[in-house]
């Protein structure tokens, strides 16, 4: 966890997510809403390197929001799509999501970060789906119509986004080609990142140093002690049957098996509004695990539904971290505004969980393939 920690806080030191979403947008500028699309894809990359939401949010956030307000954007998109954004920091792998609910389920996290691969890029075709739309409606146009980026230029953009792709490749290859466990793969990609801020981005400085290994440790420290505090609830709830009793009346109750899910994912839902994802998961995965097994669910699939629904949580109030992370960036937009830009990506979550529901080989097929079916 730390190691991978480590990739984000060396890749949000640096200016990276400005040069990739300007890459970007000279690749997709001439499409309606080109912008708040470049964003959201240079949100999806920067998702495959940090695997935490509010460093995804708050990296690609701090260029990418002053800029599209620049160029005139509604601030309810501007905002909104980037707390969306950044929610696929957490789904994407390598996701520390799913390292804490591998650990809480003694599932595969290798199998895990397999599998939302595909359901993290079909979120993020239905963010683009709407934000193309809902600009297309509004007429709105960031650029003349006659303004045209050169071939040059957009090639030119291209080295920019290079490093990504190597740290990427770096860190799959290592984990999926058999040469590192998940362990391993995270100290790969956390020397690739800090390889790339030091000799890319010149953070070379000690006081540059010393402000990544102070938020690796921040986060690190957080996480870990929620880890701590949830495994002693968890023993808790063991030595006191409270888990087993739970699980077998549920069983006992005879649910439809598709009423039980819709039970969970409401459950879940609600959680997520007061709870942070770290914190459900470690308490709740353990209750819930002989739930789902026992009613035919896959946990795997399982897992990335229930990542979804932390997903949510992350952009819905009260709690709704990201909310509160853009409207640092971004002061002067009311908190209203921002919360409003956000429920449409919200109702994307939801279309992409019943998506799941009816074709959960979106999740399975991409592990099964790789790595052989699950026992």
């Amino acid at each position: 966890i730390p190691m991978f920690v480590m990739m984000g806080a060396a890749i949000g030191s640096s200016p990276a997510g400005k040069d990739l979403y300007e890459a970007l947008d000279r690749w997709l500028y001439r499409l309606p809403g080109g912008l708040v699309i470049s964003n959201i894809g240079a949100c999806a990359i920067f998702a495959a390197l940090t695997g935490s939401s509010p460093a995804c949010c708050a990296a690609i956030g701090k260029m990418g929001i002053p800029e599209m307000r620049r160029r005139g954007y509604p601030d309810d998109v501007a905002c909104g799509s980037i707390c969306a954004g950044g929610t696929l920091g957490i789904l994407i792998p390598p996701s520390v999501t799913f390292i804490l609910y591998g650990i809480a389920t003694e599932t595969s996290i290798g199998r895990l970060f397999i599998a939302g691969v595909l359901p993290g890029l079909m979120l993020t075709g239905l963010f683009i789906l709407w934000t193309v739309f809902i600009i297309w409606k509004r007429g709105f146009h960031s650029h003349a119509i006659d303004f045209r980026y050169s071939w040059k230029e957009k090639f030119t953009s291209i080295p920019k986004i290079a490093p990504f792709l190597v740290i990427i490749f770096g860190v799959m290859y290592s984990l999926y080609g058999g040469v590192a466990t998940p362990s391993e793969a995270a100290g790969v990609g956390a020397a690739l990142c800090l390889i790339m801020a030091i000799l890319i981005y010149r953070l070379w400085r000690p006081d540059q140093i010393w402000l990544i290994l102070r938020d690796t440790m921040r986060e690190s420290v957080m996480i870990l002690t929620i880890i701590a505090a949830a495994v002693l609830f968890g023993y808790m709830l063991t030595s006191l049957y409270l888990t087993q009793t739970l699980a077998q009346a549920i069983a006992d109750a005879h649910f439809n098996r598709w009423v039980l899910m819709f039970m969970i994912n409401l459950f879940l839902l609600v959680s997520g509004f007061f709870i942070p994802p770290a914190a459900i998961i470690l308490m709740t995965s353990p209750i819930l695990l002989p739930i789902i097994t026992a009613a035919g669910f896959d946990p795997i699939w399982f897992g990335v539904i229930l990542t979804i629904n932390m997903e949510i949580g992350l952009i819905h109030p009260p709690v709704g971290l990201n909310i509160y992370i853009v409207n640092a960036i971004a002061p002067d937009v009311p908190v209203t505004t921002v919360m409003w830009g956000t429920l449409p990506y919200v109702i994307c979550m939801m279309l992409a969980i019943v998506i799941l529901c009816i074709f959960p080989e979106i999740a399975t097929w991409l592990p099964n393939h790789m790595m052989g079916a699950s026992q």
